[in-house]
């Protein structure tokens, strides 16, 4: 089982932002801005690459669910970004598909 889905277990502790019956959304451990949490489905999706088509309803409720989070949040009152990490040499550490959204900065063409 990964890390996400003991998250989703309730195995290992995490601050939860959101939660419903498709998706969880909790804050990094290792934040990079002053905002960063990530939201995750329940399902066990490995990446954006095993996407399938009956996916799209999922995906669409995940982007829902970065944009009502980051509104709970000052500091995103002026931007924010939404980051999908797709295989390892794109950074993904954690096989299970995640969203990352980091706001609180200024990062105009800085790439995170």
């Amino acid at each position: 089982m990964c890390i996400f889905c003991k998250i989703i277990e309730k195995e290992i502790p995490s601050t939860i932002l959101y939660e419903d019956d498709k998706v969880i959304a909790f804050k990094d451990v290792n934040p990079v801005a002053p905002v960063h949490f990530l939201v995750v489905p329940k399902q066990h999706i490995a990446s954006l690459a095993e996407v399938e088509d009956a996916d799209e309803g999922i995906l669409g409720h995940i982007l829902n669910v970065c944009s009502k989070v980051a509104k709970t949040f000052p500091e995103c009152e002026n931007g924010y970004r939404v980051i999908n990490n797709c295989g390892e040499n794109a950074g993904q550490t954690v096989h299970h598909i995640h969203f990352h959204v980091i706001g609180g900065v200024n990062m105009g063409e800085k790439l995170i």
